[in-house]
This record gives C-alpha cells, structure tokens and sequence, in this order.
C-alpha cells in the first residue's frame, strides 16, 4: 500500500453517516410494506407483516397526538385516521375478511409523500 492509499484509509470516515429520521421513517414503511406486499401464502408470515405494521402505525399515532409534534394539525389528524383504519383493516384480515391490498396503499400513499418532502427539503 502506498503513502496515497494509508492517507485515505486514515482520514476516510470510521462510521456509517448519521441518517436523518425521515429516511429512518422511509426505510421502516418500505420494509413493512414489501413484506406486506411480497408475503407468500404461508399465513404466518402474513400475520407476521401485519402485526408489524399495526405496531408501526401505533407509534405513528402516539406520535402525532404528543403536543410537541412539529407537523400541522391536519396531517395529524389524517395520520392518526390512517392508524386508526390500519387497525380495524387488520382485524379484518385476521378474521378472513380482508385482504392486505389497503395497507399496502397506504404505506405506498405515505412513502411517496415522504420522498415527495424529502426532495422538496
């Protein structure tokens, strides 16, 4: 190895860059919405997806009602009826009665507002 090469592994980054909590938030939907999306037709990995999709959108609820939450009231509020229908729709799919197809759309619906926010940064 040359003088060039040790300079650049010395001086080169130790660590992975800080991401942002949009991109965490962009990276945890597009998982879940492509387990969703892709589950086989074993029912226990559907189960699986949608269990961690309720929990997601749990804590997207509890989120948008703490006061301190930066985003506008409405968006809170349409966040927080999402949760609130993400949670009657998965029920619904455990009890036979529904497909996964809605949520699918809306984590696709947020993550494209997302990357739309994200680019407009």
């Amino acid at each position: 190895m040359n003088v060039i090469e040790q300079a650049r592994q010395a001086y080169a980054p130790s660590h992975t860059p800080l991401r942002t909590p949009r991109a965490v938030e962009e990276q945890l939907i597009s998982e879940i919405t492509g387990r969703l999306s892709n589950a086989d037709t074993d029912f226990p990995h559907k189960v699986a997806a949608v269990h961690d999709n309720r929990k997601m959108w749990t804590a997207l609820a509890v989120d948008v009602l703490d006061p301190d939450n930066g985003l506008p009231a409405e968006l809170r509020a349409q966040l927080f009826y999402l949760a609130q229908f993400t949670d009657r729709h998965s029920q619904k799919f455990l009890r036979g009665e529904a497909d996964l197809t809605p949520l699918v759309d809306i984590n696709t619906a947020v993550l494209r507002g997302l990357r739309a926010q994200g680019s407009a940064a």
